[in-house]
Parts: C-alpha cells; sequence; structure tokens
C-alpha cells in the first residue's frame, strides 16, 4: 500500500495535476497512518499518553504547593507529603475505602458463587436469565446512584418505607442522612450493579471445569455441598482470585455512587480516598494536594495488589 502511494504522488507531481494530488493527498495521509500503526511506534505512543504522562504530571504536581491567596505554584517536595500524614481526613478516608472495598467484596463474590451455581444450567429459559444478568451493568453508575437516592428517600422512598413497614427503622428514618447506616446505602448501590460481573466471571469458570471429577464423586457418594468444597472451590480458587483483584482495584476507586448518594456525608462518613481528592480538586482548587491523594490511593492499589498476587498465586 506504502509503494502504491508513493508511485501514484510522483506521477502526479509529474503530470502537473496538483488539483487531484490535493484530493487524493487525505486518502494517501491515511494510508501512511495505517502503516504507521501497525508497528510498534502505535503502543508505544498509547503507553505514553495514556499512561506515563499522566502519572508523570500527577507525580509534578505533588512537588508543588499551591498559595491560596495568589494562586501560584510554589515548588516544596515535601509540603504535601507531609501535609498528608496529618490529615486525620486522609487516614478516615482510608479506613472508609478499605472497608467499602472489603464489604463489596465479600457481599458479590458470595452472591456472585451462589447465583452463578443457581444458573449453571441448560435447561430452557436458563439461557435468557444469563443473559439478563448483564442488565445491571451496562446502567451508568451514577444513574444507578441516583436510582438507589431515591429508594432509599425517607419520605416516599420504596426501599425505606419497606424496611419501615417491617419496624427495622422509625417512621421517617433517613438512611443515607445517617452517619450509621449511608454506608450501607452506598453499597446497596454498587452490590446490585456489580454482582452480576461476578456472576458472569463464575460462570465461565463452572462451565469449564471438567466434569470426569465430579463424576466420580457422586459414584463415592459425595454430597452436593462436599463436592463443592472438595472439587469446586479448589478448581475455581484462579478464577475467584482474579475476580477478586479486578473487582478489589475497581472497588477501591469508588467515587460514583458516593458523590451521586450522599457526596461524602453524612460529615465523612462515607468519604472515601477519591471522593476526598475530588473535594479537594473541585472545591478548593488545590490541584497538587488533590494529585498526591490520588498518588496514595495508587501506591495502596499497588501494594495491596502486589501482596493479594504474591499471596494466591495470581497470574496476569
Amino acid at each position: 500500500m506504502g509503494e502504491i502511494t508513493k508511485a501514484l504522488g510522483q506521477n502526479l507531481f509529474q503530470m502537473g495535476n496538483w488539483n487531484l494530488f490535493f484530493w487524493l493527498l487525505p486518502a494517501m495521509v491515511l494510508a501512511a497512518w495505517r502503516r504507521l500503526l501497525s508497528g510498534p511506534i502505535a503502543p508505544m505512543t498509547a503507553m505514553v499518553v495514556f499512561g506515563i504522562y499522566p502519572l508523570g504530571y500527577a507525580i509534578t504536581l505533588s512537588l508543588y504547593k499551591r498559595n491560596a491567596a495568589t494562586r501560584k505554584m510554589i515548588f516544596d517536595p515535601t509540603h504535601n507529603w507531609t501535609k498528608i500524614l496529618a490529615d486525620e481526613r486522609v487516614w478516615n478516608a482510608i479506613y472508609n475505602t478499605f472497608l467499602y472495598t472489603g464489604v463489596a467484596l465479600f457481599f458479590q463474590l458470595t452472591l456472585g458463587m451462589l447465583i452463578a451455581l443457581l444458573l449453571d444450567s441448560d435447561r430452557k429459559g436458563y439461557g435468557v436469565l444469563r443473559a439478563m444478568m448483564t442488565l445491571p451493568l451496562v446502567i451508568p453508575p451514577a444513574v444507578t446512584g441516583m436510582m438507589f437516592l431515591l429508594m432509599l428517600n425517607g419520605s416516599f422512598g420504596v426501599l425505606s418505607r419497606g424496611l419501615i413497614a417491617l419496624g427495622i427503622f422509625p417512621t421517617g428514618f433517613s438512611i443515607l442522612g445517617t452517619a450509621n447506616t449511608a454506608m450501607a446505602g452506598v453499597l446497596t448501590a454498587e452490590i446490585w450493579q456489580w454482582t452480576p460481573f461476578m456472576v458472569l466471571i463464575m460462570l465461565a469458570g463452572l462451565r469449564s471445569l471438567p466434569k470426569e471429577p465430579f463424576e466420580a464423586a457422586a459414584i463415592d457418594g459425595a454430597t452436593a455441598t462436599q463436592a463443592f468444597f472438595k472439587l469446586t472451590l479448589p478448581m475455581m480458587s484462579k478464577v475467584i482470585a482474579i475476580a477478586v483483584l479486578i473487582r478489589g482495584i475497581d472497588l477501591f476507586r469508588a467515587f460514583d455512587y458516593v458523590k451521586v448518594m450522599t457526596d461524602s456525608g453524612p460529615g465523612t462518613a462515607t468519604e472515601t480516598l477519591t471522593s476526598y481528592a475530588g473535594r479537594i480538586y473541585f472545591g478548593s482548587a488545590d490541584f497538587p494536594y488533590a494529585s498526591t491523594i490520588a498518588l496514595l490511593t495508587l501506591i495502596i492499589v499497588i501494594l495491596v495488589s502486589t501482596t493479594f498476587m504474591k499471596i494466591f498465586k495470581v497470574k496476569l
């Protein structure tokens, strides 16, 4: 393609047909660009543009201190990192982030495995049920957050009124407006939307298991519970570990549900690291400090995920 384009360009120059040349110039540029993308330069460029440059820019910002009065950046490499260690809201956000991640992972993994076991069948209609499990995943998280914000409203929310009718909460109780229950309300939206993701991964793992060990166990008189704990779980361990790793990394940067449903409140009851960084960035416009918190989040994710991969011997 490149040789044809080059020859065509030379012939056009020789004929002096400049009008035709400029008409064909976009096609020639496109052909050259496609040839460039087929080489090793394309992935290297993507890595620099979408990975190295943003990270480098965040690191550079973290080395500066912003003067709120003059709005000028002052080079001070230790200011933001010292500030983080003394910031109680950062430590509260770290606690909330780990709590949010741990509780969501537990319920998503448990429910995902149970639902996957129920749907692991070739009977009529189960294919439709498996397909319907993907529906919550296509809803934007902000929309899901708004849905549950309305359903958990203390005055007219369907879920709130149901819990009040059961006597769990008093009349007019606001789940999202109370510090002790706000995190549970946000987690409800998170678990509802992303449990199907776990279901799909668990289903794929269950479908890939060989049938022979289960047939042998049935002949030996093993019950379904024994087969699950002695065969299914050990053979699914790698799949479970990868699913936990992927969801854990995603949960650690929780922002959408917190922002839409509680805006990190009441007070700082649902404030996570990413929501705190967002509040600083958009609120006080302290970009260097917000970047430092984002880098702290990245460091924690790398340390936790690396440790997890070594303990459970996960290879990506």
